[in-house]
């Protein structure tokens, strides 16, 4: 008996051997490869979805390790930026007092970078975000070390010529036994009888009294000047000046250079003046500082304070 398939027909309640073409079986083969390789396909997409393959585990592997020397690269330039914070920090409150520079402003320590944007190249490029971040604050640490290091040259440079800056900043009083009678600050004007800022000291002496040059420098002026009468400017450099006014004699000429303590006139009552005094002023950066302040070289530090309570007290005026 030969093998087969069988069905049962119902109107004749026999067998019927079942016979498939050709057609039929080349059919139903392709039937059962399409299924497989559809099975196929699946598997293989979830099993590289969910299970990654060797190479793809060596990425993950080796971009976990690149994350985390990043992590430790951000610790790193954290300790960085720190440091470097610290360091401008002592250069503008120490370093450049000392020295007596001004401070570099914050706006330029921290300044970017302007124009063409530096990081495009790297910004096209997927998950690069890591890079440019680092690349930026690098970028931002190279430049803060570069104006820290233009500083240090100021610094150093100032350092060798501290010598010569001590002898050039004022540093004495202009006249001998002068009395102070108008200090620093707003006062009535003796003559405009108005409120003004008194932008020096008045120190009372008698006519001809000698007037001393409180620091080394250059005369810039020695002329009459309203307001002023008599008066004497000197450059000292280092961003400082001072100012002598009333004088009966001008001893010195413009352009001629003077040593701290020089005979530089006398004084008088010339000029806006209600008596015999001496009008002294201390500029910096040719903005009027108190000269009370300026008195260094020949007053004890209890002479200093005396000097000091009597400045604050000091309210009659002669200019």
């Amino acid at each position: 008996m030969s093998k087969g398939k069988y069905r049962f027909n119902p109107e004749s309640l026999t067998y019927e051997k079942i016979n498939h073409s050709t057609k039929k079986i080349i059919l139903l083969v392709l039937t059962y490869f399409s299924i497989f390789v559809t099975i196929g396909f699946a598997f293989m997409f979830l099993w590289l979805h969910f299970f990654p393959s060797a190479r793809e585990y060596s990425l993950i592997e080796e971009n976990k390790g690149l994350r985390a020397q990043y992590k430790i690269l951000n610790e790193k330039i954290n300790r960085v930026e720190l440091v470097m914070n610290d360091i401008a920090d002592r250069d503008n409150s120490i370093y450049r007092v000392v020295f007596e520079a001004d401070p570099i402003p914050l706006e330029v320590r921290n300044a970017g970078f302007g124009g063409v944007n530096r990081y495009a190249e790297l910004q096209s490029i997927p998950n690069m975000e890591l890079v440019v971040d680092v690349s930026k604050r690098i970028d931002i640490l190279q430049k803060k070390l570069y104006i820290q290091s233009l500083s240090f040259d100021t610094i150093i440079h100032l350092a060798k010529n501290k010598t010569e800056m001590l002898k050039c900043i004022p540093a004495i009083q202009p006249i001998r036994n002068g009395k102070l009678v108008s200090g620093f600050g707003y006062r009535m004007h003796p003559i405009y009888k108005t409120v003004r800022i008194h932008t020096g000291i008045d120190l009372t002496a008698p006519t001809g009294t000698k007037i001393y040059a409180t620091g080394d420098g250059t005369v810039k002026n020695a002329d009459f000047e309203r307001g002023y009468g008599k008066q004497v400017v000197i450059n000292h450099g280092y961003n400082f000046s001072t100012v002598y006014g009333h004088l009966s004699k001008i001893l010195v000429q413009r352009g001629q250079k003077v040593k701290r303590g020089d005979l530089i006139g006398l004084v008088g009552n010339t000029g806006t003046s209600t008596g015999s005094h001496l009008h002294y002023e201390v500029r910096r950066h040719n903005t009027p500082v108190n000269p009370i302040n300026y008195y260094l070289n020949d007053l004890t530090p209890q002479e200093y304070a005396d000097l000091l309570a009597q400045s604050k007290l000091a309210n009659q005026s002669f200019d």
